[in-house]
């Protein structure tokens, strides 16, 4: 009976102690909370002595520090460790109070102790350096994980940590150093490479300190790919085109590889109109020989290339048909094969829109159709280039049974919208507009941003210019110019477009022939009138619909044109403050940022 009586009291004794426990846990975290770090103190340093938990010890070390306290600090502190020399929480704690009592140096000689008295353990280490990190003493850390290296023999621990404090810390040279490490014997951390480097890089230097150190670890290492990839990587972001390919080559020879690579980063020179570099790399391509997998997709890229290059849309006749021949030759040697189809869409645009071969081209595209093997995505787009050889042959009602048979058979999908919008554009040529505006208006809810705005656009345009007699003659007359436009017959086109004024004074049409005439001058490659038109729109037609095309427009030609990138700043920002809904707004952002100088992507 004793023996149970005595239980039951030590039970209640433990459970009131508990309790007793939790209210004080809870008073000291409101006192400390509240800033009355004098009964905190009191608290925390009862619950402390009771418990030895740590956490209970820096709300304690934290209030003596608040309130001053620092000799009481360093005295409690300096015992508790003396007599847990392996807990960090004390030494460390020691280290912040000399920093506290303005000891530097005394508090740096703490620290380092403690990191050198570390235990060769993972988890020993990883506790110390986040103790580090957690007040923010990221040199600590680092010299807490480099420390674990050496420790632990293993120069690749601690890898993913130190990538981390680096980045934060936007340390570039040791973050370069660390991911060249890395890299290795993780090649699959090569995109996230690319990633964090974009977003800490800030110029050229520190591509060029990137390019620096891969250089000399390819030397040494000339076997391992991944060096090469990011240096390729670092050219191409610099716009090093001819570097880059350098590099690329010299890969492509040392791994033997088929030229894949190489091929894919030809497209992005393509992309870039750096033509000459792009025809350098698929002539280096038809040198490993007609063997090679990419030997014929280099040679139509080629032509290609020297297209883009050497005429443009202001081209030379007999050029064209230098380049027609090339791609006949291509076919003549291989065949009307799947794999030669796109060289069949070139030859016909080609004939089509600049020799005029309307014949040619329509029998061209007539043929890749009856290829055998043929995807039916690729069928799809065939046919749509045949509907619009059709249009510049005088073929309307040909051209409209063909789109609408493609945007039946794709209903739903890309080629289908795209089918529906050129149908919708044939219509308006023909001055049937309110057949156009219907389609059009179908189509604003399209998946495709570029083809709802585009439809927006050509519903907008109909209905607001169809309030009277003389605007939807004028509008006729602004439908016809269009079809011009089509047909790349720019002298004619300018020469309907200033008509119109003349022949309907006053018209509604202004914005949208001043848009149109911009269209003319660039595919002219004629900047300075472009730039003209386009102010006159953004100056004199403040309520048009074609406002933050124009914006957008002239913004990209002040960057890529005249390299006057303060202008284009001003001109994205105005898309982003007064045209939030455009569909150029995103990207108008994207380049703003840019050319401010952000890290996009950190």
């Amino acid at each position: 009976m004793k023996k149970n009586i005595l239980f039951l009291l030590l039970l209640f004794s433990c459970l009131y102690s508990r309790s007793q426990q939790g209210i004080d846990d809870a008073l000291g975290f409101q006192y400390y909370q509240q800033g009355q770090y004098e009964q905190a103190a009191e608290i925390f340093s009862r619950l402390f002595s009771n418990t030895k938990n740590d956490t209970y010890f820096d709300f304690w070390y934290n209030s003596l520090i608040r309130l001053k306290r620092l000799d009481e600090a360093e005295k409690i502190t300096t015992k508790l460790a003396r007599q847990n020399p392996k807990n960090f929480h004390y030494s460390l704690a020691l280290g912040r109070l000399y920093q506290e009592k303005g000891q530097a140096e005394q508090a740096t000689r703490q620290f380092l102790s403690t990191i050198n008295e570390l235990p060769a353990e993972e988890f020993k280490i990883r506790e110390l350096a986040n103790l580090f990190y957690g007040f923010q003493a990221y040199d600590l850390a680092i010299t807490t994980f480099l420390q674990g290296r050496k420790l632990l023999k293993d120069e690749k621990r601690f890898t993913y940590e130190l990538l981390s404090i680096y980045r934060f810390k936007k340390d570039k040279q040791m973050l370069i150093q660390e991911y060249i490490t890395a890299l290795g014997s993780e090649p699959e951390l090569l995109l996230q490479a690319e990633t964090v480097l974009a977003s800490v890089f800030e110029d050229n230097a520190d591509y060029q300190l990137l390019q620096g150190a891969l250089l000399k670890k390819i030397q040494k290492e000339p076997q391992t790919e991944t060096y090469s990839k990011l240096l390729i990587w670092g050219y191409l972001q610099q716009q090093q085109y001819e570097m880059a390919l350098r590099q690329l080559i010299a890969q492509d020879k040392r791994i033997k590889d088929d030229g894949g690579i190489l091929f894919n980063t030809a497209g992005t020179f393509l992309a870039n109109k750096a033509y000459a570099v792009a025809i350098k790399a698929y002539e280096y391509l038809l040198s490993k020989g007609k063997d090679n997998a990419w030997y014929l997709p280099a040679r139509v890229e080629l032509v290609e290339a020297r297209y883009q290059m050497v005429i443009g849309d202001q081209y030379d006749k007999a050029a064209i048909a230098a380049l027609a021949a090339e791609y006949e030759t291509i076919l003549a040697e291989y065949g009307k094969t799947p794999n030669t189809v796109y060289a069949i869409r070139k030859l016909a645009r080609l004939q089509g829109y600049y020799l005029g071969e309307f014949d040619k081209a329509e029998r061209s595209l007539e043929s890749a159709l009856e290829v055998p093997g043929v995807s039916t995505s690729e069928s799809g787009q065939i046919k749509l280039d045949l509907g619009d050889i059709y249009i510049l042959t005088q073929q309307p009602w040909e051209a409209f049974l063909i789109y609408e048979q493609v945007a039946k058979q794709f209903e739903g999908q890309p080629t289908g919208n795209e089918a529906h919008y050129r149908a919708a554009k044939l219509s308006f040529y023909q001055g049937n507009f309110q057949y156009a505006k219907s389609q059009a208006d179908i189509l604003k809810a399209s998946t495709s941003q570029l083809i709802a705005n585009d439809a927006l656009n050509l519903s907008l345009l109909i209905s607001d210019n169809l309030q009277t007699p003389a605007d939807s003659n004028a509008l006729k007359m602004y439908a016809d110019a269009e079809l011009l436009l089509f047909r790349h017959r720019y002298a004619q086109t300018l020469a309907k477009l200033d008509s119109i004024p003349v022949a309907y004074p006053g018209n509604s049409l202004a914005d949208d022939i001043m848009m149109s005439k911009c269209k003319v001058y660039l595919q002219m490659k004629d900047t300075d009138h472009a730039i003209k038109v386009l102010k006159e729109l953004i100056s004199g037609q403040p309520g048009s619909i074609w406002m933050d095309d124009a914006l957008f427009t002239l913004a990209g030609l002040y960057e890529n044109e005249l390299k006057d990138t303060a202008q284009a700043q001003v001109l994205y920002q105005q898309i982003i403050t007064e045209h939030p809904g455009s569909m150029f707004a995103a990207e108008a952002r994207k380049r703003f940022r840019k050319l401010r100088g952000d890290n996009i992507g950190s």
